[in-house]
């Protein structure tokens, strides 16, 4: 298997031959750790950036939507595009935009 120079993806999928059949196991499992950390990332993107104050039943559609796209972006990740790490960046910028708008307000109060 061909991996790109993402750093999450070659380090989960290092040292995997999916020629040979015990590695395609390993393979799978690398895949669901990766579209759990994607999924995590996207999660914690969204509420930093996009989430309002939502009924339960469209706050739930909106994670069921944000579940199955993350599985387009696992298979983008595999084939070699930084999905995870581009997703830690921007998840990075919301939490400091985040907080220094928290401090803005909270001095702004005072």
């Amino acid at each position: 298997m061909s991996v790109a120079d993402s750093p999450i993806t070659s380090y989960l999928f290092r040292n995997v031959n999916l020629n040979d059949e015990s590695d395609v196991g390993q393979a799978i499992r690398a895949a669901i750790i990766l579209y759990f950390i994607i999924l995590a990332l996207a999660i914690v993107t969204y509420k930093l950036g996009f989430a309002k104050k939502l009924p339960v039943l469209k706050s739930a559609v909106i994670y069921v939507v944000l579940a199955l796209g993350c599985m387009m972006l696992t298979v983008l990740a595999i084939f070699g595009l930084p999905i995870a790490e581009g997703l830690m960046v921007s998840s990075l910028i919301l939490g400091i935009y985040r907080f220094r708008l928290h401090n803005e307000r909270k001095d702004t109060e005072a």
